[in-house]
């Protein structure tokens, strides 16, 4: 279970490199070592929750064009996310 965490957060770095994706801000909480980055495109933002030295265990989350909430749990999910926000813009 620990290397498809791995893959999945290697896999969304790896696709918000190729976008152009750029981090808006980056918070860290000191007492559970857990960092929360914002990044953003365009219109699009999402959310990274990695515990240090832990990214197995990395949450992502962004929403929808209609403003729902969506738990990544694949790189698809971001992708179909992503391209329905932007494909929006007029």
């Amino acid at each position: 279970m620990k290397n498809i965490g791995s893959t999945l957060h290697s896999k969304v770095h790896n696709w918000i490199d190729a976008i152009g994706f750029r981090l808006n801000t980056s918070q860290t909480n000191r007492k559970n070592n857990v960092t929360t980055n914002h990044y953003f495109f365009e219109t699009f933002n999402f959310f990274e929750k990695e515990k240090r030295d832990h990214p197995e265990s990395t949450k992502f989350l962004c929403f929808d064009a209609y403003g729902e909430k969506i738990n990544v749990k694949s790189l698809l999910d971001l992708q179909v996310a992503f391209f329905e926000n932007i494909s929006q813009l007029k």
